[in-house]
């Protein structure tokens, strides 16, 4: 941040609400905590940066809401209301690791999400139905639909390697699409960490 900018940091609300707010935080996992950048004069810049190599993408909510995965908050404006979206279905705690509950932003002006990996906009026509693999579903329009699948067939289950469960996203709308999921990503690597306990 340039110089005549102020920061100032407590319990993160936003315009929903202490309670709403905190509880919010709790069912999606954010921090507690949020930090507000004030420019005291014009000319004053401010940067963000993600947490994990991947994309920003930037959305107004003044033109609808939005719907995006646990933890893909990287900063907004003031006016933006958190709040929280129910996966709809029983295999809903199956999502992609997910959970049950993803976030949920209205209200006017831009909220920044950061995105695994590069982030691949798809706008869905009315009726038109785009299959996902679980995690790599980044955000979408509410006016999209969002429901969960088992695979069909035995040896796409056992061998295809894509799990038992796709997400379907139904237009219209437009929806982001990540192309790497962290959840797998840390699976993949854990095998080659060191083993905490043979390096005591």
């Amino acid at each position: 941040m340039s110089s005549d900018v102020t920061m100032s940091t407590e319990i993160g609300t936003g315009a929903s609400g202490k309670l709403k707010g905190l509880l919010r935080s709790v069912v999606t996992r954010e921090s507690l905590f949020k930090t507000t950048y004030t420019a005291e004069s014009d000319g004053q810049s401010f940067t963000a940066s993600p947490s994990f190599p991947g994309s920003i993408i930037a959305l107004d909510v003044s033109n609808g809401s939005y719907v995006a995965q646990r933890n893909a908050f990287l900063c907004a404006e003031l006016s933006v209301n958190f709040g929280i979206y129910t996966v709809p279905g029983l295999g809903a705690a199956l999502f992609g690791g997910e959970g049950v509950f993803l976030q949920g932003f209205s209200g006017e002006g831009l909220v920044f999400l950061e995105i695994d990996g590069y982030a691949k906009e798809i706008t869905l026509g009315k009726g038109e139905v785009m299959k996902v693999s679980t995690g790599n579903v980044a955000a979408f329009e509410h006016t999209v639909e969002m429901n969960i699948e088992v695979v069909k067939g035995l040896k796409n289950i056992l061998f295809a390697g894509e799990g038992i469960i796709l997400t379907t996203l139904e237009g219209p709308g437009k929806i982001w699409l990540q192309t790497l999921d962290t959840l797998s990503l840390a699976r993949k690597i854990t095998p080659f960490l060191p083993d905490r306990k043979s390096s005591n």
